[in-house]
């Protein structure tokens, strides 16, 4: 198994550029499956998520012509419902986004239970729920087996903001006969794109960007193109990179009209950037100080929904404050595994307290020493990467795997940004 070496306490410096949206591509691939007219994508970010969709994909009968390493032709002429293989599905989240597609064009899907990062229970009800709204049948036997012979508009309150369940709503809604009303719908600028994605191709969505949304359904889509934004996910990642060692980078491309909450969390921790169009400049002079709150109290920083301080930028921002001057307590409460990776930075010298699953207290600034590691999902993988950069020493990443999951070529990006970083 592959493994990274990485010899810490080197500034980063230079430009980079990040790779498409991995959290956009996913549901955009599913949603290829509502027209039967040919799909060009650009951006395509070449992780093993996505491609492990496009193997799913396949299997149900979609076809794929690679234009270029970041630009495919999808084209879902003829759709074979069946049930997808067990071992992809283990592999991936995002397998349960072809729920929705696939009953608003075949009406049937079996679908094995979803897999993906190892962060605690992620529960599907809420994609259920939302379905059966619209007309969809369910049966579980270690599998779901859904199927429908019509889908119908529905006033569908969901009963969390659930990123995935509101794609899978949208995209069996904009197929499905009448209106449908989305309350209490995520928000992100996935699901944004996606729903940008549906309307260049013939759907009916309005309110984009907001909770509730209003979805007409329309009998067939077209085809199309569309680029993929970028991974604002990777671009934080480099943010803070560049912040925890010293260095001065410049992210082109960066979409930074999307990190309005990201920057004031991350101010707070002493970290700042400026913005000059569609790229965001890191400066090296970070200050690296936790501002406290009145009365000199101990800060919380606390994940939500969208537009609020995202869940997948936990791990990386916990790292952060290990370098920054002060006390912080994080708080995930949606994820009861998404803190245990602190071991790790403990192990590396870190002062955090794990309080309990869900939160834990940061003391810093600490000096990181190397370590042997390995990371238990994507975020914690690449958080962890993050620390080895600024620790004393030679660390290894093993496991890898995590992080290609969802950084592309991250070890390329960061050599060519200076540091010392090498696969074998």
């Amino acid at each position: 198994m592959d493994k990274f070496i990485i010899e810490g306490g080197v500034p980063l410096n230079g430009e980079v550029t990040p790779s498409g949206n991995k959290n956009a591509a996913l549901p955009i691939l599913a949603a290829c499956i509502l027209t039967d007219q040919p799909v060009v994508l650009h951006n395509i970010p070449d992780i093993l998520d996505v491609h492990t969709m496009r193997a799913l994909l396949e299997s149900l009968g979609v076809k794929f012509k690679s234009l270029d390493a970041h630009t495919w032709e999808v084209w879902a002429t003829e759709i074979h419902p069946a049930e997808l293989d067990p071992e992809l599905c283990r592999n991936i989240r995002a397998s349960i986004l072809l729920a929705g597609p696939m009953l608003a064009r075949a009406g049937y899907i079996i679908l094995p239970p979803p897999g993906g990062d190892v962060i605690g229970r992620r529960r599907v009800d809420t994609h259920i729920l939302a379905l059966q709204k619209l007309g969809v049948e369910l049966e579980f036997n270690r599998s779901f087996t859904f199927r429908c012979k019509e889908l119908v508009g529905a006033d569908i309150l969901l009963d969390e903001a659930s990123v995935t369940a509101t794609e899978n709503a949208i995209m069996a809604s904009v197929l499905a006969r009448g209106t449908t009303i989305l309350r209490n719908a995520a928000s992100e600028p996935h699901i944004q794109e996606l729903c940008l994605f549906l309307n260049n191709m013939g759907a009916k969505i309005k309110n984009i960007g907001s909770n509730t949304l209003e979805i007409e359904g329309v009998t067939n889509l077209a085809g199309g193109e569309f680029t993929i934004g970028p991974d604002y996910l990777e671009v934080v990642s480099f943010i803070g990179a560049s912040a925890i060692t010293k260095g001065s980078i410049t992210i082109k491309n960066a979409a930074p009209q999307s990190l309005s909450m990201v920057k004031l969390v991350f101010n707070r921790m002493g970290v700042d950037w400026n913005v000059n169009g569609e790229d965001i400049l890191v400066p090296s002079d970070q200050c690296l100080c936790i501002e406290p709150d009145l009365d000199n109290a101990i800060p919380t920083i606390s994940v939500m929904p969208w537009p609020s301080f995202p869940t997948d930028l936990m791990s990386i921002a916990i790292v952060v404050a290990t370098q920054s001057k002060g006390t912080m307590l994080f708080h995930d409460w949606m994820y009861p595994s998404r803190m245990f990776f602190t071991d790790r930075l403990v192990s590396m010298g870190a002062q955090i307290v794990l309080c309990d699953p869900h939160r834990c207290i940061v003391q810093g600034p600490t000096r990181l020493l190397a370590d042997d590691m390995a990371g238990p999902d994507i975020r914690a993988g690449m958080a962890l990467l993050l620390a080895a950069l600024s620790a004393d020493g030679v660390s290894t990443i093993r496991n890898i795997g995590q992080i290609d999951r969802g950084y592309e070529k991250i070890d390329r990006k960061l050599a060519e940004l200076g540091a010392s970083i090498k696969r074998c």
